[in-house]
């Protein structure tokens, strides 16, 4: 019979947090997949945990994914551990998770430690929506992609940033949505842990003064519906009714349909749209 792949939170900082039937499955497993077998044979140690590692992380996590699904497929359990955390979020792990459940292999997550989480809770905005964004990519194109859509996002926005480049983020993040409010969460569960709810500007301000330190963890209010719809009005009426009826009819909606969309968009009547157009096209028959 084929082995079982065990996710296994392992704490954000505060080695208390670890569960017992983590390391009860630590123990008991065949091996442990880890991102840095460096830093995680640290934590093992503190719990006398004997069991072998392999190394698993972002550079070779397509080949090594292959091998541990034969490992699996041989009967062995194997649990895979990130350097703090729950496993698969923002984490090469979702690419073996991925190959295990192609492969048939049974999965199951141990829960425990997730930063993200941990901050939202902490952070004093809404929680009942919420997306998780991770690390925002290098790349400048791809980057400039997500800022966009996050610039029209009504929930919660949560994103991970590293202590080096966390100004440059903010500046960006200030550039792309505007001032909104922000939660800086850094050193979470550990005896500095920090909690800074402030504003994009505010958090610019505080940072040009003082250097980032630690991992962080932000916390981003999304835009307000009545914000989006304002935004949004104020998009459409930048192009003339001829133009806002051209996108609809390229979509492949007729003249009247077009007609009762753009009316909608601009807040206006469709006989107000109607007029509009019968004017524009008189002219173009009077040139």
């Amino acid at each position: 019979m084929a082995g079982t792949l065990f996710l296994c939170a392992t704490p954000i900082g505060n080695l208390k947090d670890m569960t017992e039937r983590v390391l009860d499955t630590l123990c008991e497993v065949d091996m442990i997949a880890a991102e840095d077998t460096r830093n995680s044979i640290k934590l093992l140690n503190h719990f006398q945990i004997k069991t072998p590692m392999t190394s698993y992380h972002e550079y070779n996590k397509v080949e090594k994914a292959e091998q541990i699904v034969k490992w699996l497929q041989s009967g062995k359990n194997i649990a895979l551990i990130t350097d703090a955390g729950t496993p698969a979020i923002s984490d090469p792990g979702e690419v073996l998770v991925a190959k295990c459940l192609e492969a048939g292999i049974h999965v199951t997550s141990l829960p425990g430690c997730c930063a993200l989480i941990t901050a939202l809770t902490l952070s004093g905005l809404p929680t009942r929506r919420f997306c998780f964004e991770g690390f925002l990519p290098a790349d400048k194109k791809e980057k400039k992609f997500i800022l966009e859509e996050l610039k029209g996002e009504t929930r919660t926005i949560i994103l991970y940033e590293a202590p080096h480049h966390l100004v440059k983020t903010l500046e960006e993040l200030k550039e792309a949505l505007g001032n909104r409010r922000i939660t800086l969460c850094r050193e979470l569960t550990k005896k500095f842990e920090t909690v800074f709810p402030t504003t994009l500007e505010g958090a610019l301000a505080y940072y040009s003064e003082n250097e980032p330190k630690g991992e962080y963890v932000l916390v981003l209010e999304g835009i307000s519906r009545q914000q989006q719809l304002h935004d949004k009005q104020e998009e459409w009426e930048r192009l003339t009714i001829q133009e806002h009826m051209q996108i609809y009819t390229e979509q492949g909606l007729n003249r009247k349909e077009a007609m009762k969309k753009v009316a909608v968009d601009r807040g206006i009547g469709k006989r107000d749209v109607y007029q509009s157009l019968l004017e524009d096209e008189d002219q173009l028959r009077n040139h």
